[in-house]
Protein backbone atom coordinates (compact mmCIF):
# COMPACT_ATOMS: atom_id res chain seq x y z
CA UNK A 1 0.00 0.00 0.00
CA UNK A 2 2.78 2.14 0.86
CA UNK A 3 4.35 1.43 -1.98
CA UNK A 4 1.40 2.62 -4.10
CA UNK A 5 1.10 5.74 -2.29
CA UNK A 6 4.66 6.60 -3.25
CA UNK A 7 4.28 5.73 -6.76
CA UNK A 8 1.43 7.97 -6.75
CA UNK A 9 3.08 10.84 -5.68
CA UNK A 10 6.22 10.32 -8.07
CA UNK A 11 3.84 10.09 -11.00
CA UNK A 12 2.13 13.41 -9.75
CA UNK A 13 5.90 15.10 -9.05
CA UNK A 14 7.18 13.65 -12.65
CA UNK A 15 7.05 16.29 -15.45
CA UNK A 16 5.29 15.66 -18.54
CA UNK A 17 7.72 14.23 -21.71
CA UNK A 18 8.25 16.15 -24.96
CA UNK A 19 6.38 13.24 -26.02
CA UNK A 20 3.53 12.95 -23.61
CA UNK A 21 2.75 16.47 -24.21
CA UNK A 22 3.17 15.81 -27.92
CA UNK A 23 0.31 13.43 -27.43
CA UNK A 24 -2.21 15.06 -26.07
CA UNK A 25 -1.90 18.31 -28.41
CA UNK A 26 -2.52 15.61 -31.43
CA UNK A 27 -5.31 13.91 -29.67
CA UNK A 28 -6.77 17.42 -29.03
CA UNK A 29 -6.10 18.28 -32.84
CA UNK A 30 -7.89 15.38 -34.33
CA UNK A 31 -10.65 15.66 -31.74
CA UNK A 32 -10.69 19.27 -33.37
CA UNK A 33 -11.00 17.89 -36.82
CA UNK A 34 -13.72 16.28 -36.45
CA UNK A 35 -15.98 18.28 -34.76
CA UNK A 36 -19.41 19.33 -36.08
CA UNK A 37 -18.89 22.63 -38.30
CA UNK A 38 -21.88 23.99 -36.33
CA UNK A 39 -19.86 24.10 -32.92
CA UNK A 40 -16.72 25.57 -34.55
CA UNK A 41 -18.63 29.05 -35.93
CA UNK A 42 -20.45 29.59 -32.65
CA UNK A 43 -17.12 28.68 -30.60
CA UNK A 44 -14.77 30.84 -33.24
CA UNK A 45 -17.89 33.75 -33.49
CA UNK A 46 -17.70 33.61 -29.51
CA UNK A 47 -13.52 34.10 -29.54
CA UNK A 48 -13.45 36.82 -31.83
CA UNK A 49 -16.34 38.77 -29.23
CA UNK A 50 -14.56 37.49 -26.32
CA UNK A 51 -10.85 38.38 -27.37
CA UNK A 52 -11.81 42.37 -27.22
CA UNK A 53 -11.39 42.01 -23.90
CA UNK A 54 -7.57 42.52 -24.22
CA UNK A 55 -8.57 45.66 -26.06
CA UNK A 56 -10.74 46.80 -23.52
CA UNK A 57 -8.36 45.82 -20.36
CA UNK A 58 -5.15 47.82 -22.24
CA UNK A 59 -7.16 50.25 -22.99
CA UNK A 60 -9.03 51.14 -19.38
CA UNK A 61 -5.23 50.90 -17.66
CA UNK A 62 -4.00 52.96 -20.29
CA UNK A 63 -7.01 55.68 -19.22
CA UNK A 64 -7.18 55.39 -15.85
CA UNK A 65 -3.15 54.73 -14.50
CA UNK A 66 -1.29 58.08 -13.63
CA UNK A 67 1.87 58.85 -16.34
CA UNK A 68 4.97 57.17 -15.20
CA UNK A 69 7.47 55.22 -16.96
CA UNK A 70 6.59 52.08 -14.78
CA UNK A 71 3.13 52.28 -16.23
CA UNK A 72 3.98 50.57 -19.82
CA UNK A 73 4.56 47.24 -17.71
CA UNK A 74 1.54 47.23 -16.16
CA UNK A 75 -1.14 48.00 -18.54
CA UNK A 76 -0.08 45.39 -21.11
CA UNK A 77 -1.08 43.23 -18.19
CA UNK A 78 -5.00 44.29 -19.19
CA UNK A 79 -3.99 42.54 -22.94
CA UNK A 80 -4.17 38.76 -21.14
CA UNK A 81 -8.05 39.41 -19.97
CA UNK A 82 -9.00 38.17 -23.77
CA UNK A 83 -6.71 35.58 -23.90
CA UNK A 84 -7.61 33.89 -20.50
CA UNK A 85 -11.66 33.70 -21.50
CA UNK A 86 -10.76 32.42 -24.47
CA UNK A 87 -8.11 29.67 -23.78
CA UNK A 88 -9.37 28.75 -20.74
CA UNK A 89 -13.07 28.81 -21.71
CA UNK A 90 -11.85 26.61 -24.55
CA UNK A 91 -12.89 28.48 -27.41
CA UNK A 92 -11.91 28.58 -31.06
CA UNK A 93 -8.60 30.59 -31.34
CA UNK A 94 -7.17 30.70 -35.10
CA UNK A 95 -3.63 31.11 -33.41
CA UNK A 96 -4.15 27.76 -31.17
CA UNK A 97 -5.18 25.70 -34.47
CA UNK A 98 -1.81 26.60 -35.92
CA UNK A 99 -0.09 24.01 -33.97
CA UNK A 100 -2.94 21.76 -32.42
CA UNK A 101 -4.65 20.90 -35.79
CA UNK A 102 -1.04 20.82 -37.44
CA UNK A 103 0.46 17.87 -35.65
CA UNK A 104 -2.37 15.63 -37.02
CA UNK A 105 -1.10 16.47 -40.48
CA UNK A 106 2.75 15.95 -39.40
CA UNK A 107 2.03 12.82 -38.35
CA UNK A 108 -0.49 11.42 -40.90
CA UNK A 109 0.33 13.38 -43.81
CA UNK A 110 -2.78 12.77 -46.30
CA UNK A 111 -4.80 14.60 -48.66
CA UNK A 112 -7.48 14.10 -46.41
CA UNK A 113 -6.48 15.22 -43.18
CA UNK A 114 -4.67 18.31 -44.90
CA UNK A 115 -8.30 18.97 -46.07
CA UNK A 116 -9.78 19.12 -42.98
CA UNK A 117 -6.77 21.21 -41.52
CA UNK A 118 -7.28 23.95 -44.27
CA UNK A 119 -11.01 23.71 -43.55
CA UNK A 120 -10.78 24.28 -39.87
CA UNK A 121 -8.31 26.92 -40.27
CA UNK A 122 -10.61 28.90 -42.83
CA UNK A 123 -13.81 28.57 -40.51
CA UNK A 124 -12.29 29.69 -37.42
CA UNK A 125 -10.62 32.86 -38.88
CA UNK A 126 -13.49 33.61 -40.66
CA UNK A 127 -16.07 33.34 -37.68
CA UNK A 128 -13.11 34.91 -35.15
CA UNK A 129 -13.17 38.07 -37.92
CA UNK A 130 -16.81 38.18 -37.84
CA UNK A 131 -16.65 38.12 -33.89
CA UNK A 132 -14.08 40.87 -34.10
CA UNK A 133 -16.36 42.74 -36.52
CA UNK A 134 -18.88 42.59 -33.86
CA UNK A 135 -16.88 43.31 -30.93
CA UNK A 136 -16.03 46.59 -32.77
CA UNK A 137 -19.15 47.65 -33.73
CA UNK A 138 -20.25 47.12 -29.91
CA UNK A 139 -17.83 49.12 -28.72
CA UNK A 140 -17.80 51.79 -31.49
CA UNK A 141 -21.83 52.24 -31.36
CA UNK A 142 -23.10 50.97 -28.19
CA UNK A 143 -22.94 54.07 -26.25
CA UNK A 144 -21.39 51.90 -23.46
CA UNK A 145 -17.71 53.63 -23.25
CA UNK A 146 -17.06 57.38 -22.47
CA UNK A 147 -15.55 59.47 -24.88
CA UNK A 148 -12.17 58.93 -23.09
CA UNK A 149 -12.83 55.83 -23.23
CA UNK A 150 -13.38 55.46 -27.24
CA UNK A 151 -10.42 57.79 -28.10
CA UNK A 152 -8.18 55.28 -26.24
CA UNK A 153 -9.71 52.84 -28.23
CA UNK A 154 -8.48 54.09 -31.36
CA UNK A 155 -5.30 55.32 -30.19
CA UNK A 156 -4.31 51.83 -29.09
CA UNK A 157 -5.88 50.63 -32.40
CA UNK A 158 -3.82 53.44 -34.47
CA UNK A 159 -0.59 51.62 -32.98
CA UNK A 160 -1.74 48.35 -33.26
CA UNK A 161 -2.96 48.57 -37.03
CA UNK A 162 -0.83 50.89 -38.88
CA UNK A 163 2.63 50.21 -39.36
CA UNK A 164 3.26 49.00 -42.50
CA UNK A 165 2.65 45.44 -44.05
CA UNK A 166 6.72 44.63 -43.49
CA UNK A 167 6.49 45.39 -39.68
CA UNK A 168 3.59 44.02 -39.26
CA UNK A 169 4.55 40.50 -40.97
CA UNK A 170 7.71 40.36 -38.79
CA UNK A 171 6.13 41.52 -35.60
CA UNK A 172 3.15 38.78 -36.25
CA UNK A 173 5.96 35.90 -35.95
CA UNK A 174 7.32 36.41 -32.56
CA UNK A 175 3.22 36.37 -31.74
CA UNK A 176 2.61 33.13 -33.26
CA UNK A 177 5.69 31.32 -31.58
CA UNK A 178 4.36 32.68 -28.00
CA UNK A 179 0.54 31.57 -28.64
CA UNK A 180 1.76 28.49 -30.03
CA UNK A 181 4.21 28.39 -26.75
CA UNK A 182 0.85 28.41 -24.49
CA UNK A 183 -0.56 25.58 -26.10
CA UNK A 184 1.93 23.41 -25.86
CA UNK A 185 3.05 24.20 -22.21
CA UNK A 186 -0.83 24.11 -20.91
CA UNK A 187 -0.92 20.11 -20.55
CA UNK A 188 1.56 20.41 -18.06
CA UNK A 189 0.57 23.51 -16.28
CA UNK A 190 -1.20 21.56 -13.34
CA UNK A 191 -3.11 24.43 -11.96
CA UNK A 192 -1.06 27.30 -13.44
CA UNK A 193 -2.40 27.89 -16.84
CA UNK A 194 -3.89 31.05 -15.99
CA UNK A 195 0.01 32.68 -15.18
CA UNK A 196 1.13 31.05 -18.42
CA UNK A 197 -1.74 32.58 -20.16
CA UNK A 198 -0.90 35.83 -18.81
CA UNK A 199 2.84 35.61 -18.84
CA UNK A 200 3.07 34.84 -22.65
CA UNK A 201 -0.14 36.96 -23.91
CA UNK A 202 1.52 40.09 -21.67
CA UNK A 203 5.11 39.17 -23.74
CA UNK A 204 2.95 39.91 -26.57
CA UNK A 205 1.60 43.33 -25.86
CA UNK A 206 4.90 44.33 -24.14
CA UNK A 207 6.51 42.95 -26.99
CA UNK A 208 4.30 45.45 -29.41
CA UNK A 209 3.83 41.94 -31.32
CA UNK A 210 0.90 41.62 -33.30
CA UNK A 211 -1.96 38.69 -33.05
CA UNK A 212 -4.41 38.56 -35.90
CA UNK A 213 -7.52 38.22 -33.87
CA UNK A 214 -6.72 40.60 -31.21
CA UNK A 215 -5.40 42.75 -33.95
CA UNK A 216 -8.74 42.23 -35.97
CA UNK A 217 -10.96 44.12 -33.12
CA UNK A 218 -8.85 47.33 -33.55
CA UNK A 219 -8.70 47.14 -37.36
CA UNK A 220 -12.35 46.48 -37.56
CA UNK A 221 -12.93 49.71 -35.10
CA UNK A 222 -10.45 51.62 -37.34
CA UNK A 223 -12.80 50.43 -40.56
CA UNK A 224 -15.97 51.07 -38.89
CA UNK A 225 -14.64 54.43 -37.68
CA UNK A 226 -13.97 55.95 -40.64
CA UNK A 227 -10.15 56.04 -40.04
CA UNK A 228 -8.83 52.86 -42.15
CA UNK A 229 -10.11 52.18 -45.86
CA UNK A 230 -11.28 48.01 -45.50
CA UNK A 231 -8.36 47.64 -48.46
CA UNK A 232 -5.55 49.10 -46.78
CA UNK A 233 -6.60 47.15 -43.91
CA UNK A 234 -6.28 44.16 -45.58
CA UNK A 235 -3.37 44.23 -47.45
CA UNK A 236 -0.93 46.15 -44.81
CA UNK A 237 -2.55 44.70 -42.09
CA UNK A 238 -4.36 41.31 -41.93
CA UNK A 239 -2.84 39.12 -44.56
CA UNK A 240 0.55 40.17 -43.70
CA UNK A 241 -0.39 39.38 -39.59
CA UNK A 242 -1.95 36.62 -40.77
CA UNK A 243 1.12 34.79 -42.69
CA UNK A 244 3.26 36.29 -39.43
CA UNK A 245 1.21 34.10 -37.13
CA UNK A 246 0.89 31.06 -39.18
CA UNK A 247 4.67 30.52 -39.97
CA UNK A 248 5.55 31.50 -36.39
CA UNK A 249 2.88 28.84 -35.12
CA UNK A 250 3.29 26.36 -37.65
CA UNK A 251 6.19 26.60 -39.88
CA UNK A 252 8.86 27.55 -36.60
CA UNK A 253 7.07 25.95 -33.71
CA UNK A 254 5.36 23.08 -34.30
CA UNK A 255 8.18 21.73 -36.63
CA UNK A 256 10.12 22.15 -34.11
CA UNK A 257 8.31 20.37 -31.22
CA UNK A 258 7.46 17.92 -34.34
CA UNK A 259 11.03 17.11 -34.25
CA UNK A 260 12.10 16.38 -30.79
CA UNK A 261 9.53 13.74 -30.77
CA UNK A 262 9.18 12.39 -34.23
CA UNK A 263 11.65 9.15 -33.53
CA UNK A 264 9.38 8.28 -30.00
CA UNK A 265 6.10 8.09 -31.46
CA UNK A 266 3.91 5.99 -34.10
CA UNK A 267 3.16 7.02 -36.94
CA UNK A 268 0.13 7.01 -38.65
CA UNK A 269 -2.95 7.74 -36.13
CA UNK A 270 -6.30 7.52 -37.53
CA UNK A 271 -8.57 10.07 -37.84
CA UNK A 272 -12.20 9.00 -37.88
CA UNK A 273 -15.05 11.34 -39.15
CA UNK A 274 -18.11 11.80 -36.35
CA UNK A 275 -21.15 10.58 -37.32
Amino acid sequence: MQEKVEEESVNDATRLSARLIYEVIRRDGEAELTRPLVSLIWSGVAAGLLISLSVLGEAIFRTYLPEADWVFLLENLGYSFGFIAVILGRMQLFTENTISTVLPVVAKWSSDVLRRMVKLWSVVLSANVVGACLAALFMLESGAFSDPMLEMFAELSRHAVMMGAGESFARAIPAGVLVAAIVWMMPSAQGSGIIIITAFTWLIAAGDFTHIIAGAVEMWYLVLRGDLEILRAGLEFFLPVLAGNVLGGTAIFTLLAWGQVKNEVPQGSEIEEQP
